[in-house]
Parts: C-alpha cells; sequence; structure tokens
C-alpha cells in the first residue's frame, strides 16, 4: 500500500492513510502531462526549505507543509483555483491536501510518488 514506508511510524501512517482517502491523488505521469499541456493550475512544492533549495520541479512554487495554512490564503484566494501538491514521496502532500479541503479549497490534488519518483522516471528538475 505505502512506497518506502518502513522507517515511518505506524501512526504517522494512520494519519496519512486518512488523508489519503479523502483526497484525490494524481500520478507523477498525470502531472507531467498537465505540465506539458501547459494545463491552467497551480504546482505546489510542501517540502521543508532544505529539500526545496536543494531541486524542485520547474514550474513549482514553494509553500512548505509548515506554514501552508497560515500563508496559502493570501497566495491563492480563490478557492477554486486547481492546485497540485507535491512532496517527497506524497505522504506529507497528502496530509496538506486534506488540510486545504478543510480549509474550502476544492480543486485540491497530491502527487503520489512524490519527488522521489519524478527524479526516478529522470524528469526535469531545477535548483533556481
Amino acid at each position: 500500500m505505502f512506497r518506502m514506508a518502513p522507517h515511518h511510524s505506524p501512526r504517522f501512517l494512520d494519519i496519512v492513510n486518512a488523508a489519503k482517502q479523502s483526497v484525490r491523488e494524481v500520478t507523477v505521469d498525470d502531472v507531467k502531462q498537465m505540465l506539458d499541456g501547459k494545463a491552467d493550475f497551480l504546482l505546489i512544492d510542501v517540502r521543508e526549505d532544505n529539500e526545496w533549495a536543494k531541486d524542485h520541479l520547474p514550474a513549482a512554487v514553494h509553500l512548505g507543509k509548515g506554514i501552508l495554512e497560515r500563508d496559502v490564503e493570501q497566495r491563492v484566494p480563490d478557492l477554486g483555483t486547481p492546485m497540485v501538491l507535491y512532496c517527497g514521496g506524497g505522504f506529507r502532500s497528502a496530509l496538506a491536501a486534506d488540510a486545504l479541503q478543510r480549509m474550502g479549497y476544492t480543486n485540491v490534488a497530491s502527487m503520489d510518488g512524490g519527488i522521489r519518483e519524478w527524479r526516478e522516471k529522470g524528469l526535469p528538475l531545477t535548483n533556481e
């Protein structure tokens, strides 16, 4: 069910599983296709600052999970804005997407597999 999960605690996995039941997930291939097709959506990297600085998807904006709920309304005032969130593997982004839905955002998805799968597929990354 969960990839690369042995190092995660059972309680963390419990809340991730609950979040994944209520959020829409998209695949890495879906996101690549959306980017290639110039789809109108906001791609949000919810990882920590040091992870973002190392590398991230070229079209992404950074709103780390630690500040997302605090800052998202200023950055994204329209609750219907299409958003795809990603993290390292899809766990934190599922939690973040769930939180945004509870805040009233209606078009939020989490990229399952995260940047780890994006990287494994050899897709483009930047550190700019």
